[in-house]
């Protein structure tokens, strides 16, 4: 990264507030970085009102063209509705990163459709199309709930080019870097098609990052450092400009600030020299701040890269 001018990274234009309601979700994923599941239900690990009122408060500040959010679960989050209304009613475009699954959980029965209405972008993660290969990841029985939720989202217009996007994110099962994402998109809007007349928009392919469960799973089968060579050996300077860091900013539950969500789940704040809690955000100071770093950040410079909207490279 020295040797290609890539180095230090900094923050350019600040274009996407990714905001992390919590660690309460109703799945408890293999893969997870954020190591979420039904049990986080401390308010600690959750967003309360008043941080709510403080990602409302930034975002009427202006200049945030996108409002990503994600959890665990972001939906079951109490503040979750209030913050989409409120954020739509700015002009700000809204991103939900769904697990498909909670859209049949008790009490969401209204979500696909409270989406709909103030045309929130979904951004669902769905391992692979085959029931097999989704449930060894995601858990018994994941597989068939994503499908129905997919197909209610498709009766609400989702995934057919009416303006209600919808996007499915991909990321391998194993200790290897993801295909080309625009092949995998053939194939899985080929196969989703025509096994269950499922549309979608597109198909983010995203790197496992060596952190939280992942990290264990590679340390448990003996892959860890045979990951680890294969992300650097794969360094791709052309990712560099893309890379998510440089025009989004993390907010998690208690309100700190990262750089990213793969640093925030590892605890690693924005650098000292900037704003690092959201209610010291200034934005000048934020888009000159430099990126802090570590070895997972090669997950997001190998091969075609990878970030939250999938390659960058």
């Amino acid at each position: 990264m020295v040797e290609c001018g890539g180095w230090p990274l900094h923050a350019t234009e600040l274009t996407t507030l990714q905001v992390n309601l919590g660690k309460l979700c109703n799945q408890a994923c293999r893969h997870c970085h954020v190591d979420a599941g039904p049990h986080r239900t401390d308010a600690a690990d959750n967003m309360g009102r008043e941080l709510a009122d403080e990602v409302l408060r930034v975002l009427g500040l202006g200049g945030f063209h996108t409002l990503d959010l994600t959890g665990g679960a972001p939906e079951l989050n109490p503040e979750f509705r209030r913050i989409v209304r409120e954020a739509r009613e700015l002009g700000v475009h809204v991103m939900d990163r769904c697990n498909l699954t909670i859209l049949g959980e008790p009490g969401q029965e209204d979500l696909g459709a409270f989406l709909a209405e103030h045309r929130v972008e979904i951004t669902a993660s769905l391992p692979h199309y085959s029931a097999l290969a989704t449930d060894r990841q995601r858990g018994g029985g994941v597989f068939d709930a994503s499908v129905r939720g997919l197909l209610a989202l498709n009766e609400l217009g989702y995934g057919r080019g009416d303006g209600l996007v919808l996007n499915l994110v991909y990321n391998p099962a194993g200790a290897f870097l993801p295909g080309d994402q625009a092949a995998l998109e053939a194939d899985f809007k080929q196969q989703l098609d025509r096994r269950f007349g499922i549309r979608f928009d597109r198909l983010f392919c995203i790197t496992n990052m060596p952190i939280r469960r992942y990290l264990e799973w590679l340390e448990r089968s003996g892959n860890r450092e045979r990951y680890l060579r294969t992300l650097l050996d794969a360094f791709n300077p052309a990712a560099l400009p893309g890379l998510m860091c440089r025009n989004l900013i993390s907010v998690g539950p208690d309100g700190t600030l990262y750089d990213c969500d793969f640093n925030q789940m590892l605890e690693l704040r924005t650098d000292a020299s900037a704003p690092r809690h959201l209610r010291e955000f200034d934005r000048r100071a934020l888009e000159t701040r430099r990126i802090v770093t570590g070895e997972h950040c090669l997950g997001c410079t190998a091969g075609a890269g990878s970030s939250c909207g999938g390659t960058v490279a």
